[in-house]
């Protein structure tokens, strides 16, 4: 009977011990995710700010006539879309 109950409380403590570590990984895990979590953010808004950038390189570059033909053209193009996307919201706008 006793080597039941040394059986039983091996057991226990092992469970015990599986269980801390569960809640330890848990608690990691939720870390973990929050530091992801902040990171895309971190990402998006650094994305953001380089799209800025550039655009406020592009439209220095037009102002001071320095764009090559390529580049000329992915303004225009960009200022197209730019009238297509305004004219799309005046429609809606009106309706």
């Amino acid at each position: 009977m006793e080597g039941l109950q040394e059986q039983l409380k091996r057991i226990t403590d092992k469970l015990q011990q599986v269980v801390h570590s569960y809640q330890l990984l848990q608690k990691e895990h939720d870390q973990l995710s929050r530091e992801v979590v902040t990171l895309r953010d971190k990402e998006k808004a650094r994305l953001i700010r380089i799209d800025e950038l550039e655009m406020k390189m592009t439209a220095l570059q037009t102002v001071t006539g320095q764009l090559n033909d390529g580049e000329k053209k992915e303004v225009e193009k960009r200022i197209n879309r730019y009238i297509r996307e305004i004219d799309r919201c005046i429609a809606l706008l009106s309706e």
